[in-house]
């Protein structure tokens, strides 16, 4: 039987939650939680929520804590569903009971690389403190770590590859955990063109920023071709199958540019050209109405030739001539290679609509055809 026992002190904040603080040592504290650390299955299903460790700031804080004038202030989180009794005393104390047979450790929401360096420090007599919260259920957990988290210098990219797995967010968050859903599975579907190509903490071998790629799924939900689609039956579907295909019409038309390159090799796979790429998919779904990789391909033959991803340099017109390398992630260089390439698939587009109109008048019996 193991039961350990320590004396809190209780805060008053949400009725729904049990929130305590008492000091424990790093020994202590793991023999009553566990950092579950974030992580994926063969099938792409997502586990854990914790950033893997980052070997070298662990390394800074053990080195301090091995100094005799060490402080750790700030306390760790662990949250718990089951298994713990709390039990009233005088003065705004509680004495807390943790049985570890009744139930499973708890998980450390916050403060994993301070534990972790505690605990290779080898000073089992110091103390650090540890606020403990007991929630319902691992779902409001899940969602405790990304609130707690969200304001604090976590990598957003970690909290954003959590959405999909959390009810009850902000409505600020909410549109943000769409496209890190449809992200999630452009990444980890056997049917995706983009699987294993997106840069993800569970998926570091990616060469495509996350980031950007919901950046092209938000613009699309919130004012693009997907806002109606995501509502239509089964209109996920629907957002997923159209990305997918676009980025596979991509592929197929600038293969030297794409495969075997990174951001700084190319910038087709870069931050700048996957944003603006993903303006020229609206255009071709839109105004042509593409669907199918094939039909987007039709759209982005238009740019073969007249692009600079990997050599050679941007004419932006107005006599601003750019190195090829010389266009970078920011909101001006983005805007502008989005207003470049886009502009010539639409004067693309409106010739093709002329030559088609031109062609059909020349020959009246086809408009007769269509017409019957």
């Amino acid at each position: 039987m193991t039961i350990l026992t320590f004396l809190a002190a209780r805060a008053r904040q949400s009725p729904e939650h049990d929130v305590l603080t008492f000091a424990a040592t790093a020994g202590q504290v793991l023999q009553f939680a566990e950092i579950d650390r974030v992580g994926r299955d063969a099938e792409g299903t997502l586990s854990g929520f914790q950033r893997p460790q980052i070997a070298g700031h662990i390394r800074e804080i053990k080195d301090y804590l091995e100094t005799p004038a060490a402080v750790l202030p700030n306390a760790i989180v662990v949250a718990f569903t089951s298994g713990v009794a709390i039990e009233e005393l005088d003065g705004g104390i509680c004495r807390v009971t943790i049985d570890l047979d009744k139930c499973a450790k708890g998980l450390v929401v916050d403060g994993q690389q301070r534990l972790t360096a505690l605990n290779l420090s080898g000073r089992s007599d110091f103390q650090l403190f540890v606020s403990l919260l007991v929630c319902r259920d691992e779902a409001e957990l899940r969602r405790q770590f990304v609130l707690i988290n969200n304001t604090r210098p976590l990598p957003k990219s970690l909290i954003y590859e959590l959405l999909p797995t959390v009810d009850g967010l902000p409505e600020r968050m909410q549109s943000r955990a769409m496209a890190a859903q449809l992200t999630e599975r452009l990444n980890f579907s056997q049917a995706s063109s983009l699987k294993g190509q997106i840069y993800q903490h569970t998926n570091p071998s990616g060469i495509l920023k996350d980031t950007s790629i919901q950046k092209v799924l938000m613009n699309s939900l919130s004012d693009g071709v997907m806002r109606l689609l995501v509502l239509e039956p089964n209109g996920p579907r629907k957002c997923f199958d159209l990305i997918s295909e676009f980025f596979k019409a991509v592929q197929m038309v600038f293969p030297e540019d794409w495969w075997g390159h990174k951001p700084a090799s190319s910038r087709l796979v870069h931050g700048a050209g996957i944003q603006a790429m993903g303006f020229v998919m609206e255009t071709l779904a839109t105004l042509d109405n593409a669907r199918t990789w094939s039909e987007f391909a039709k759209g982005l033959a238009a740019l073969e030739g007249r692009t600079a991803w990997t050599s050679g340099s941007w004419d932006f017109g107005n006599g601003d001539v750019r190195y090829w390398k010389a266009v970078n992630v920011t909101s001006g260089d983005v805007t502008l290679l989005t207003k470049h390439i886009e502009g010539i698939v639409r004067r693309d587009l409106r010739a093709r609509r002329a030559g088609a109109v031109a062609a059909a008048e020349a020959q009246p019996e086809l408009l007769q055809s269509a017409d019957s």
